[in-house]
Order: structure tokens, then C-alpha cells, then sequence
């Protein structure tokens, strides 16, 4: 019967299926190439779940921890803004704070100030930032960074209780419940520093040297009175958003609210370097995927084109009964896309394995000074997976029409006539 319109509808799928269940066809010369195909597909698609997790976990981590020890948004003077020190004060204004609330897209805001200095425990010395806060701090974003003790208790009275960091702590060579004695310059007289004694309350540890080294949290009312300055006067204000895009967004919509002294400073302008060091990550992940597509596509090429060379008998009797090119095209086409749907699912089970051991066991370290972390994160949602999987898909199947365009040049004639 001829192939017409009607009646091959479904015939290409249905020749496919029969192909693939063919005893013949199960000991042929191309199951081993096919095979060898899977296999790249399957490793293509877990080196891309791989790379993708690993880059966005890293990405949310390195932000994450940023993000919690200085906010979204940082509004202090002009002076402020290129120091690690808070060098003129700004009055605490319940306008300014108004304006920073009612801007949709702001979580919290919370008042700080910073002060550099000098820490003594024994005969040993360590340079430190202070940085004070009062009792609007958000200490939840802390939390996990806590190794030992807890967060000092900052209420209505002037507190003496720090967080120190972990890495300073060991250096000093002390711990939670010990005092130290931290040395601040003064304005009146050189000679003679302003001498505070602070208790170590507790113990944090981010894995970020810019924090580690050098900072501690305390009582805002120290440096105020250090400073000279009035109750009302502190360093900045620390502004959280729902989110680091949002708060982009916003900061000009806040700047242009905010009196001609203020700026409103970025995190990630403020640490610049950092997070364009975390943008090279995206590239990275997208020449990983690339290469791994073209691999991937490249081996199935291969097998299709053996493939199809091995069925060149079937071709030809196909063609001589009437098929067109592009019915026996969809035939090879249809096993090319199961094949590489079956390398998928096998790279995905790799991935999705990696990923959920590495979450759970952290079997994969990193060297904090260069990455920021101690263990690699990994960071992986159901859309990521979807989508993944979709756009290899589609490449890939669109790719695979390339070397089944060879069937409109096979002969009928030439074919059979060694058959």
C-alpha cells in the first residue's frame, strides 16, 4: 500500500518503536555507538546540573553572607562612603527613617556605626572594626554564623557585651565569658587612648576574611560616646529589601527622597570586587552547558549517521513504496530523540545524587581564603532542572535534522541493488 497522507500519520513513531524492539536491530554494529552516544549525553547533562549548582550555590552564599552582615542598602554621608570607618555622624531622623520603610520593597532598617581600633587580651594585640549597633539590629541574619555562645544583649542600658569573631578570638587566645580591652584613638588627646573593656558574649564565623579579620559587634553607645557624639547621631543605616534586585531598584527612588547629604550605597558597589568576581560564575556555567551540548550533539550526530548507513536497505525499500524524505527522516529523528531521553534521564540521576549528597554530606571542601566557604554549596531548584533539561532537548533534537538530511540522497535504486 502506498504511503499517503492518511494513512502514515502515526507511521514514523510506530516504525521507530518497531526498530528499537527489533531483535536484529538489538545486535547490530550501531547498539554500541548508541550506547557510547547515551553515555556522553548522560555525562553532558550531570557536568551541566553540576556546574549550574555548584556556580548558583556559591553565587547565594557569598551574597547571603554579604548580605547579612551589611544589608542591601547603606545610607550614610558622602564622607562615609569610601571609609571602612564611620567619620561623620548623621542624625537619626525619624523622617529618614520614615522614607527608608514606606519604600515598597524594604524589609528592615536598622541604625550602625563603625570604629577602628586596637584589641588587648595578655600581651597579645589585634587591629579590629568595631561596629556598633542598637537595639534595632537584626541579629536573625546572623544566626547561622554563631560557633559559640550568643548574641550580646543590647537594650536600654549601655551593654559591654561583645561578638567577637572566632578567628580574632583564637589569636588573642581567648573565649566566650573572657574580657578584652579595646583601644580607641582620641579626638582630645593623642597621648591617651579611650579604654573600653568588653565581655565576649559569643563567637561568629563566616568563612568571609573582610569579616572575620577584622570585625566585632557591639553596643552603639560606645562609639557615640567615644565620637562625642549627640544620642541621636550615628554612622549609617543598613537597609534590607525582599531581595538584591529589588534593592537595586529602589536605592534611586530612596536617594532622591533623602536629604543632599546622604548617599545610598549598593552592597554591590560597596563591595565591588566580590560580586563581580561571583558574575564570572554565570559565564562559566554557560561555556560549560555549551560544551557540553555540542558534545552531546556531536555523539548522537554519530550514532544517527551509523545508524541510518545500517539501515540504508530499509531506506531504499522505504523510498521505492512511495515514502518521502521527510517521513523516513522523522523515523531516525524519533529514535535520536528517545535515545538522547534516555541519556538524559541517567544525567539527571547523577546530578540530582550529586547534588543532594553534597547538600546533606558536604563531601566537597574549599579553601575559605579563595571562595569564601568550607564547604561547596549547592544551590538547585525544580525550575533550574526543567528548564535544563528542556533547552538540551530542543538544541539537541533540532541539531540531530542536520546528519538526517544525508537520507534524501540515498538512492533506492543503488541501495537495493545489493541488498
Amino acid at each position: 500500500m502506498p504511503f499517503t497522507k492518511k494513512n502514515h500519520l502515526n507511521l514514523p513513531l510506530f516504525i521507530a518503536r518497531r526498530m528499537r524492539f527489533d531483535r536484529k536491530y538489538k545486535g547490530s554494529v550501531s547498539v554500541q555507538i548508541i550506547k557510547i552516544a547515551k553515555l556522553a549525553v548522560a555525562l553532558g547533562m550531570a557536568m551541566i546540573l553540576i556546574a549550574v549548582s555548584t556556580g548558583k550555590g556559591l553565587q547565594k552564599e557569598i551574597k547571603d553572607k554579604t548580605l547579612a552582615f551589611n544589608g542591601h542598602l547603606v545610607v550614610s554621608p558622602f564622607e562615609n562612603s569610601e571609609s571602612q570607618i564611620s567619620i561623620l555622624p548623621v542624625a537619626s531622623d525619624s523622617t529618614v527613617i520614615d522614607v527608608l520603610k514606606n519604600e515598597p520593597g524594604v524589609k528592615h532598617v536598622q541604625r550602625v556605626a563603625l570604629k577602628g581600633g586596637l584589641l588587648k587580651a595578655g600581651d597579645q594585640f589585634e587591629g579590629f572594626v568595631m561596629k556598633g549597633v542598637s537595639t534595632d539590629y537584626q541579629w536573625e541574619s546572623l544566626k547561622s554564623f554563631i560557633v559559640e555562645g550568643n548574641f550580646p544583649e543590647i537594650r536600654d542600658q549601655t551593654s559591654n557585651e561583645i561578638l567577637l569573631s572566632q578567628l580574632i578570638a583564637k589569636r588573642l587566645s581567648v573565649g566566650v565569658g573572657d574580657e578584652v580591652s579595646a583601644y580607641f584613638q582620641n579626638s582630645q588627646n593623642q597621648q591617651l587612648p579611650n579604654v573600653r573593656k568588653f565581655k565576649i558574649a559569643g563567637l561568629f564565623l563566616s568563612g568571609f576574611p573582610d569579616f572575620d579579620e577584622f570585625f566585632f559587634l557591639g553596643d552603639l553607645r560606645h562609639i557615640q560616646r567615644i565620637n562625642k557624639w549627640k544620642n541621636e547621631e550615628i554612622g549609617a543605616y543598613e537597609v534590607f529589601a525582599t531581595d538584591l534586585k529589588t534593592a537595586i531598584n529602589i536605592s534611586s527612588s530612596i536617594y532622591e527622597k533623602l536629604p543632599s547629604d546622604l548617599d545610598v550605597i549598593e552592597i554591590t558597589r560597596q563591595y565591588a570586587t566580590i560580586f563581580q568576581w561571583i558574575s564570572l560564575f554565570d559565564f562559566n556555567i554557560l561555556i560549560i552547558i555549551i560544551v557540553m551540548i555540542v558534545v552531546g550533539v556531536i555523539n548522537m550526530s554519530t550514532a544517527l549517521l551509523v545508524l541510518i548507513f545500517e539501515r540504508s536497505s530499509m531506506i531504499g525499500l522505504f523510498k521505492s513504496l512511495g515514502a518521502g524524505n521527510l517521513l523516513i527522516q522523522k523515523i531516525f529523528f524519533y529514535n535520536g530523540v528517545t535515545i538522547m531521553s534516555q541519556g538524559l534521564f541517567w544525567g539527571n540521576l547523577i546530578g540530582v545524587i550529586f547534588f543532594l549528597t553534597q547538600k546533606y554530606c558536604g563531601w566537597i571542601r574549599l579553601d575559605p581564603e579563595t571562595y569564601y566557604v568550607n564547604i561547596a554549596p549547592v544551590y538547585l531548584d525544580f525550575w533550574d532542572v526543567l528548564l535544563l533539561n528542556f533547552g538540551f532537548l530542543v538544541v539537541s533534537s533540532l541539531l540531530l535534522w542536520i546528519p538526517s538530511m544525508i537520507i534524501s540522497y540515498i538512492s533506492p535504486a543503488r541501495v537495493l541493488r545489493f541488498r
